[in-house]
């Protein structure tokens, strides 16, 4: 526990004081950073314990602030298992979050499209998740006091959070589509044989990440939510390559659209 006290005690002294909302961006996502009254914002590279994030529009900062009356904690960019980083090492912010005072957990992320019916730029609200990944991040040694050895996974996703992301999407006419997200390894994009099995197995998105971060968040019983931007659209029978830019355009075309939403739910909390 001490690696998680001293981050802890390390933010606190940095002025990071009582945050409620914990947000992860991810590839390509930064506009929410508008609707921020930023008060601090702090390079991975000097807080204890956390990694350096290595993947290109991943800038590396956890930012404090506020969106309205309440005090964000705001991850600009994640780590990810292709980067050689452990599951542990993944999760370590999503520990040190929940120790700061952080109630509620908003995730985002790039993903490929499974679902035919979704097309690139769509939002797709996480309902559920299938992990495929190596590893899991509560492998190893139980930290009792952050949470049981073997937490319940029934609803991965917080029901009243999910709620008020449609609900708030309703009301700004935004169009927010649900699916089963599936975390892979990476680094690489799948074959088209992989797409067919996705989509066999019942997943409508492909993703590098988030699962990591909602397993220690449900460990920590910390409600979590993960909205999608779908970035490409994986039709195994009309597959095409894609290039990471392509991806950064879509999700950066889709990031105000997502990031009004957040900022707006988060309002309403």
């Amino acid at each position: 526990m001490n690696e998680f006290i001293n981050a802890k005690e390390y933010l606190i002294q940095k002025g990071i004081i009582n945050p409620e909302i914990g947000i992860v961006l991810g590839t390509g996502l930064n506009h929410l950073l508008d609707y921020v009254d930023v008060k601090q914002g702090i390079p991975y590279s000097e807080i204890p314990g956390f990694c350096t994030s290595t993947v290109e529009f991943h800038k590396g900062n956890l930012v404090y602030g506020t969106i309205e009356n309440k005090n964000v904690l705001i991850m600009q960019g994640r780590f990810h298992s292709y980067e050689g980083y452990s599951m542990q090492q993944i999760v370590f912010p999503v520990r040190v979050m929940k120790l700061l005072g952080v109630k509620y957990l908003f995730l985002s992320n790039a993903a490929g499209g499974i679902n035919l019916n979704f097309k690139k730029g769509d939002l797709v609200l996480i309902d559920d998740h299938i992990n495929l990944q190596s590893g899991n991040p509560l492998t190893g040694k139980n930290f009792d006091e952050l949470g049981s050895r073997f937490p319940d996974m029934n609803e991965p996703y917080d029901p009243g959070l999910k709620n008020k992301l449609l609900e708030t999407a309703s009301e700004l006419n935004i169009d927010l589509k649900k699916g089963i997200y599936a975390a892979v390894n990476g680094p690489n994009l799948e074959t088209k044989a992989e797409y067919r099995y996705l989509k066999i197995i019942g997943a409508d998105l492909v993703g590098m990440s988030t699962v990591p971060e909602v397993i220690a968040a449900n460990h920590l019983q910390l409600p979590c939510v993960a909205v999608s931007v779908t970035t490409d659209e994986c039709d195994p029978d009309n597959l095409k390559p894609v290039s990471f830019a392509e991806i950064i355009e879509v999700a950066a075309k889709a990031d105000e659209i997502l990031s009004l939403l957040f900022a707006e739910t988060i309002k309403r909390l």
